[in-house]
């Protein structure tokens, strides 16, 4: 891919512009995407398909699919948004070409009693004050993963997206096409399950959670690259 680039990336440059220079050819402003969005895509690939390689591979298609289209990039929404909407109709097109069925875990609908997830928990075991409540972070980890991945699939998208991701409930809205109040209503029972599961395990290292290993995010990019160098770019 021919670069246009005469100057770096810089954090001020607006989507529109990003969009524009990654339209025209720069593969540096497309490498400098990537790298911006990588983590937020592969998580939210993961909550959907539940499989490490699987959301990789959807990763890089959707970038492959958002970068023949990103002229028509125009806007309306963050270009963050815009290309998790895209890895999220990827993902939903490979659960379907697998003739996947959704296996919902059974839900007692019913008011929330007590705390939700207990942030103060989080926050005490953070800073030393809770002993009795101490794992390694890496066992905590492990476990949560765990849990999350046996939340129904609805839930899972929305608490990743939400919790882990901190997206905005207009956001998630946007990119999963459902309305702001489903949104909070998966989000708080996405929650309570979680909560129940845990069975008053402490709640710590939610940001290591999926984490996004450097080898990873230069696996990503490197492919994306190398099919669009072999396929001439243009599209």
């Amino acid at each position: 891919m021919p670069s246009t680039l005469l100057k770096p990336i810089g954090a001020a440059l607006s989507d529109a512009e990003l969009a524009h220079r990654i339209a025209r050819g720069d593969s540096q402003a497309l490498q400098d995407l990537m790298r911006r969005c990588n983590q937020t895509l592969y998580r939210t690939a993961r909550s959907i398909l539940r499989n490490d390689n699987d959301a990789e591979d959807a990763v890089q298609e959707a970038y492959i699919k958002a970068y023949r289209v990103i002229g028509t990039f125009r806007g309306d929404a963050s270009l963050q948004t815009w290309l998790v909407r895209i890895a999220v109709n990827e993902c939903r097109q490979r659960l379907r070409k697998r003739e996947r069925r959704l296996r919902l875990v059974p839900l007692v609908d019913r008011p929330l009693t007590g705390p939700d997830l207990p942030e103060h928990i989080m926050q005490d075991a953070a800073n030393g004050s809770r002993p009795e409540h101490h794992v390694l972070q890496a066992q905590t980890r492990r476990l949560l993963e765990a849990k999350i991945d046996e939340l129904p699939d609805a839930f899972r998208q929305v608490f990743v997206l939400r919790a882990i991701e901190e997206m905005s409930v207009e956001e998630i809205s946007g990119c999963l096409g459902i309305p702001d109040a489903t949104v909070r209503t998966r989000y708080f029972r996405a929650r309570a399950l979680l909560r129940k599961a845990l069975q008053r395990e402490v709640v710590a290292g939610l940001d290591a959670a999926f984490s996004f290993a450097g080898d990873r995010c230069d696996r990503i990019v490197a492919a994306v690259m190398k099919r669009l160098d072999a396929a001439g770019h243009d599209g």
